[in-house]
């Protein structure tokens, strides 16, 4: 089995921690040096890893290397997905995208944006919806301000739908589902229902940033 503590960028080699061929013991500080680099990589040099964010990024590092001692202690369910809430811009989006790339090892999953969802919804109808419920694992991005759904008159409420789709899947096959948002918990509520968000509250471990943190795109 290759080293999963070991990821190699071009012609540069990190350790974000150190294996014995059966356990992995991370290691925080090399982990964020790694996700500073990637980082730069993915979105350009003026990516960093701002101080103020520490305390989220370690309970996302947590539980995407699964170190249950550390999840139990912030109360959060490593089987279960994650949704990401906070202002606009506070980089929720690029930490999704950036995180998965500490653990080559597991199951990757695809960023979506909600609001292509439902553009396809619009041209296809209830198969977009189908689809997304079958078993690929999936972030979705910017939950809660995607337009309504409309095929053939039918007005519908396509991520909500997709949400439910989402729960069956991860009731039978634990396949885990993300997302991001910049609205808070009753905000969704009231977009999706109490239906939805019952399950939304099964399907994800809510993480979330200050609400005044700043905007980091202006």
């Amino acid at each position: 089995m290759a080293n999963p503590c070991k990821i190699k960028e071009g012609a540069v080699e990190y350790a974000i921690g150190e294996f014995d061929g059966q356990t992995i013991l991370y290691d925080f500080p090399k982990i964020l040096i790694y996700l500073n680099a990637k980082g730069r990589l993915l979105f350009g040099n003026r990516f960093k890893i701002y101080e103020e964010d520490r305390g989220i990024l370690l309970k996302l590092c947590h539980y995407f290397i699964r170190d249950f001692g550390n999840c139990k202690k912030h109360g959060i369910d490593p089987d279960k997905g994650v949704l990401l809430s906070g202002p606009v811009g506070c980089g929720k989006t690029s930490l999704m995208k950036l995180l998965r790339h500490i653990v080559p090892h597991q199951r990757p999953y695809q960023i979506i944006p909600t609001r292509n969802i439902v553009f396809a919804f619009n041209h296809i109808g209830h198969q977009v919806i189908e689809d997304y419920g079958k078993g690929r694992f999936f972030c979705f991005d910017d939950l809660g301000v995607e337009p309504t759904g409309r095929h053939f008159g039918k007005d519908c409420n396509v991520m909500g739908e997709v949400l439910l789709s989402r729960h069956e899947l991860f009731l039978k096959r634990h396949v885990k589902t993300h997302a991001t948002t910049n609205l808070n918990a009753q905000e969704l509520k009231e977009l999706y229902g109490n239906r939805v968000h019952s399950r939304m509250r099964e399907l994800f471990n809510l993480i979330a940033f200050d609400a005044d943190t700043p905007d980091k795109r202006t």
